[in-house]
């Protein structure tokens, strides 16, 4: 007699159903993580070019000019924006997933923008964003 029973990870009449292994679980937490971390650092980079914009070299001839102090603030409020979203998304919670996308995509962009006053950090920075966006990306509840 042949049996009935459907075996796991497959559904009736279909292709089998995404089993999602263990790391893409992983890289939600790795992403939750790095937003904690580049949230806060770019807190502290915000504060130094507040307080000391002195310490922050500008180059003359860039496109994108700004006034160092004013994205000092910038950096600071998206760096707590990014860090608390972080924290959420280290809870589970799912809009944290959506908004942590939206959030590392904006940061990218505040990155870009300040190429030039620190290049190295800036692109260490948009990289880790970009891997927070395909991190949370990858992620889907069950």
């Amino acid at each position: 007699m042949a049996s009935t029973s459907v075996p796991p990870g497959a559904r009736a009449g279909g292709p089998p159903a995404r089993s999602y292994s263990g790391w893409v679980t992983g890289l939600a937490l790795f992403a939750g993580v790095v937003m904690l971390v580049t949230g806060l650092l770019n807190v502290f980079q915000g504060i130094v070019a507040v307080a000391r914009d002195d310490l922050i070299v500008t180059t003359p001839r860039y496109v994108f000019r700004f006034d160092v102090t004013a994205w000092g603030w910038t950096h600071i409020v998206l760096g707590i924006l990014v860090a608390v979203i972080g924290a959420f998304v280290l809870r589970g919670i799912a809009w944290a997933r959506y908004a942590g996308m939206g959030l590392a995509a904006l940061s990218t962009i505040a990155n870009f923008l300040w190429l030039p006053y620190y290049p190295v950090w800036s692109g260490v920075l948009i990289t880790l964003d970009i891997l927070v966006i395909w991190a949370l990306a990858l992620y889907h509840e069950d």
